[in-house]
Order: structure tokens, then sequence, then C-alpha cells
């Protein structure tokens, strides 16, 4: 959902799968504290799952 999502919205974005890359798993834990997907990241805020108002406020859509 998020990656249709933006991509309704023009939005660019970078999809990793952290399930093909453990430096992306590691990562991912570093910085959500979560092993739960999407995160998504936008200027400094960080998205745990998907959140269609947090992503469009985050985003000032």
């Amino acid at each position: 959902m998020a990656k249709e999502f933006l991509s309704s919205k023009g939005v660019e974005f970078e999809v990793v799968d952290v399930t093909e890359d453990p430096q992306a798993m590691d990562e991912m834990l570093k910085i959500s504290g979560a092993m739960a997907t999407p995160v998504i990241v936008i200027g400094d805020e960080v998205i745990v799952g998907w959140d269609r108002g947090k992503v469009e406020r985050a985003l000032k859509l």
C-alpha cells in the first residue's frame, strides 16, 4: 500500500528488501527499533507500519 500510495502522489522513494540484505535489516532495526515493515523514513521522521495520515503529514500533502 505504501508503494502504491507514494507512486500515485509522484513521490520518489527507494525500496530496500531487508529479507535479502542483512545490513539493511540491521540498519532498519537501528533506525526503527522494530522488526515490522514497512519502515518509512521521511526527513527525520521514522514511520513504522503503513499509516497514510502520518505519511501525508510528513510529506505535507
